[in-house]
Order: C-alpha cells, then sequence, then structure tokens
C-alpha cells in the first residue's frame, strides 16, 4: 500500500480512528487511487501491531462513509468518488454587493449607514429582556410555534402601528419575518409574481432590485422628486406591472416623503390596475425633523398595500426580525404560504421585541434615539461646511443619513472602498440609480460618528474626494 501509517499512542485519539483519518486523507489527496486495494484486517494489524478488531472498525467507517467498498474474497478496495476538489477549489469567497457591504459580524464604522448606535443602546436593559424570554420559551410545551409569529409581538406591533404609523390593524394581519427581506420573498411568493413587471424608485435600494430580479421580475426604475414617486412615469415605463415597491414614509436613499397627492395617485393606480404596493416604512418611526407622515396603509381602503417594517435600524439589524401586514383578504393566503415555505424566526427573539414594546421601552428608546442622531447629524453637516469643499458638497440630510454629491467624473465606489482602509464606510450612491447617467456622491451615515475624531474623519473623505478626481 502507497502510504505509511504512524500511529501516536499517547494520543488521546482511538487508535481506530488514527487509522480511518490515515487512509481516508490518503484516498482524498489521491495517494490511494480509485480501485486500489487496501491490506486485509490481518496484515495491517500486523504491520501495525494492533488487533484485528481496531482495523476492522476502521474499515467498517470507511465503507460505511463511501470511501471503500468491501467486495467478498476479493478484499477491501477504494471506492470510485469524485476528486474533493473539485467543488471546494470552485467556490469564491463573495460579499453579497461589496458596494455596500465591506464585512459581516464587525462593529461598525463611522459613516456606516444601517445599523443603529453601538453606544446608546441600552444593553444592560436589553440583556435582561432577553434574558427572561429566554426563559420563558425554555418553559413553553415542547411544540411547532405558529409559522406566522408569536401571538403577543403580532397584538404589540398591531398596536404600537396605530399609535406611531396611524395604521389600524388586526394582529391576524400582521406575520413577523426574517428581516425586510423575508416579508418581501412572502410578499413575491404568496402573490405569485414571480416573471411580472414591478415599478421601484429611482434611485432606489439595490437590494431591493436585486431581490426582485431574482425572483425574475422585469424591473423599471421610476424617477422620484421632490414629492416623492412619480405615478405617472412609471405608467409611462411599465403601464402593466403587477408590484410597485416604495419608501413614501422618508424616500431611501433622498429622504423625501411621499406627498398626499401622489400617495392618492398611486393608490389609484393599483386599484385601476389590479396592482399590489410594497410599502417599505424605511426610517419612518425614526423622523428626526417634524412629526412622520401616515403610512401609506392607512389610506388603502381597497386592500392593495402592504407594508413592510423592521426593527433593525430601532434595535438591532442582528435580531432579523421584521413584520408584514396584509389586507384582510390576504390572511389566510399569506398564512398558508408562511407556514410552508417561510415560517417566522425564533420565539426566543420575538418574545423579548414583544416585551419591549409592551413595557415602553420601544418608545423610549426611539425618543432618545432621535435626539443623539439629530445632534449628530447638525455636527456632521457643519463639520463638512467648515471645510467647505468643493469636491464634497452636501445635497440633503435624508434620514440617518447625509447625503452628498461628487463630480460625475470620480467613482463614488472608487472613494467608498479607499475609506475602508482609514476605518470610514461611507456607501456610494450610484449603486442605488438604475438610470445613465447615474448620480455620484456618497451617504454618510450619522448614527456611529465620533464628533471627537469627526473633524479628522471628514478630512480624510475630502482629501479621498480630491486624490481620485
Amino acid at each position: 500500500m502507497p502510504l505509511r501509517i504512524e500511529l501516536d499512542r499517547d494520543k488521546r485519539t482511538p487508535l481506530t480512528t488514527q487509522i480511518y483519518h490515515a487512509i481516508r486523507g490518503a484516498i482524498e489527496n489521491g495517494r490511494l487511487t480509485p480501485g486500489a486495494k487496501l491490506p486485509s484486517w490481518r496484515d495491517l494489524a500486523a504491520q501495525l501491531g494492533v488487533s484485528r478488531g481496531t482495523v476492522r472498525v476502521a474499515y467498517e467507517r470507511l465503507m460505511d462513509e463511501q470511501f471503500a467498498i468491501g467486495i467478498g474474497p476479493a478484499g477491501t478496495r477504494v471506492a470510485e468518488r469524485p476528486p474533493r476538489t473539485s467543488i471546494l477549489e470552485r467556490t469564491p469567497e463573495a460579499t453579497p454587493l461589496p458596494e455596500l457591504f465591506h464585512d459581516f459580524g464587525t462593529p461598525p464604522l463611522p459613516f456606516q449607514m444601517g445599523v443603529p448606535s453601538q453606544d446608546a443602546f441600552p444593553f444592560k436593559l436589553w440583556s435582561r429582556v432577553l434574558s427572561r424570554a429566554s426563559r420563558e420559551a425554555s418553559a413553553v410545551p415542547v411544540t411547532y410555534p405558529d409559522p406566522r409569529g408569536e401571538p403577543e409581538l403580532r397584538k404589540e406591533i398591531a398596536a404600537y402601528l396605530a399609535i406611531a404609523r396611524g395604521f389600524h390593524c388586526k394582529p391576524s394581519q400582521v406575520f413577523i419575518t426574517a428581516g425586510f427581506s423575508g416579508a418581501l420573498g412572502l410578499a413575491i411568493r404568496a402573490l405569485q409574481l414571480e416573471g411580472k413587471e414591478a415599478w421601484m424608485e429611482d434611485p432606489g435600494f439595490p437590494l431591493t432590485r436585486t431581490a426582485l430580479g431574482l425572483a425574475r421580475m422585469n424591473v423599471s426604475g421610476v424617477r422620484v422628486d421632490a414629492e416623492g414617486l412619480d405615478v405617472a412615469d412609471g405608467v409611462r415605463r411599465a403601464p402593466d406591472a403587477a408590484l410597485a415597491v416604495v419608501t413614501p414614509g422618508q424616500q431611501a436613499p433622498l429622504g423625501m416623503t411621499m406627498s398626499l397627492p401622489r400617495r392618492l395617485a398611486l393608490l389609484a393606480w393599483a386599484r385601476r390596475s389590479g396592482a399590489w404596493i410594497v410599502e417599505d416604512d424605511y426610517l419612518s418611526e425614526l423622523q428626526l425633523q417634524g412629526r412622520a407622515a401616515p403610512a401609506l396603509g392607512s389610506l388603502d381602503e381597497h386592500g392593495r398595500v402592504l407594508h413592510i417594517g423592521t426593527f433593525s435600524k430601532t434595535i438591532s439589524p442582528a435580531l432579523r426580525l421584521g413584520f408584514l401586514v396584509t389586507p384582510p383578504e390576504l390572511v389566510s393566503r399569506f398564512g398558508d404560504v408562511a407556514a410552508c415555505l417561510a415560517p417566522a424566526p425564533t420565539a426566543v427573539v420575538q418574545r423579548a421585541v414583544a416585551e419591549f414594546l409592551r413595557e415602553g421601552h420601544y418608545l423610549r428608546h426611539l425618543r432618545r434615539m432621535k435626539r443623539i442622531y439629530r445632534a449628530q447629524r447638525e455636527a456632521l453637516v457643519q463639520c463638512l461646511g467648515e471645510l467647505a469643499s468643493d469636491s464634497v458638497k452636501v445635497e440633503t440630510t435624508a434620514g440617518l443619513a447625509v447625503v452628498t454629491f461628487v463630480p460625475p467624473s470620480v467613482s463614488d465606489i472608487d472613494i467608498a472602498l479607499r475609506a475602508l482602509p482609514f476605518g470610514l464606510a461611507p456607501t456610494p450612491l450610484s449603486p442605488w440609480s438604475v438610470r445613465s447617467p447615474p448620480l455620484h456622491g456618497l451617504l454618510l451615515g450619522v448614527t456611529n460618528i465620533n464628533e471627537t475624531r469627526l473633524t479628522a474623519d471628514c478630512r480624510r473623505l475630502v482629501e479621498l474626494t480630491r486624490q481620485a478626481s
């Protein structure tokens, strides 16, 4: 046999396991080729100075895992297997949309979007709530949880929407999902929208556009202006669209609120066309100036709006927790799809969020965050203004970000990538656009800026932009 097995009797690893790993390794790296005959139990046992039973158990494990095959009097041979590296070597390490996500599972960087403040989050309170929810969940009967979501959380969300978003619904209309993406996937499946046409705001969230494309939907970018989505432009571009995905509360990423005439026009279009509207309630509960407009769903009298919200930007994106509110007529259909294809996430997190809402912690947390974010946004705008740079111009404030424009000849993606080694994570604006030429700029999140180093960070960003010009 073209291999040498070295046994270490001082190891805690059983001799049988050492023999198994040695032969399996030889098979996987090609030293033992398919069809090669292995020594008999007696011969290998004598060679290694172990009992025949020790070798037999190792061989039986190799045969159980289909690395070897026993062929009676002809002995034991190496099984025919595809090369181990045929799949592994072809699998690249890839980050989805690297222009938007530089890394996962790491602390957020200054200017990074979509992540709430790490310093201001009530970790001790949340830890107590989560521990209590874990104990309660461990005491419930061992059975399948409701795939639509924990009843208590659905009840609390319905109550919250009535107070904060002017949107009245029953708990039965609320479905708990794995974040916004889980809610959008549930909607596409339940409404059977695969392969149809869709409107999406231009500019609009790239992951939403990618998700619709993966559902084989033909996506038309519909322009936005000071009043939000231009319904007339959507009708011209895609008159047969079956879906419109909008962010009416605070448009992502430019920040305007959809006007009442546009909202009514969008609802009228959906009613006439038999189309559906997905309302992505992006940041609406975190309106930093004035009072947030009621949800689009609060105006829906014909059951065409599906309202989606999450706790990603208010509590933590690590929860992967969102919710979808359907018209009453669709409750049964969505319940079936949720049960079979998209059940709600773990009950422990749901119970914790339900208590966070019920005890008033959530609304108090939001009020505190608004004060902090407002002050940090003003500090960022002031700092950029004092630098008086022609290369980075503040265009507007949009929710939890400051929108800056750069010259069209400058690659905002390149600036964002070059900022990462300096510990900065601005988001490039151009990937949010469908039309050509796209808007060029940087979205600067305000939630995790450090005011003690803000001036240095802004100056570094301006320098990187000048270098890219």
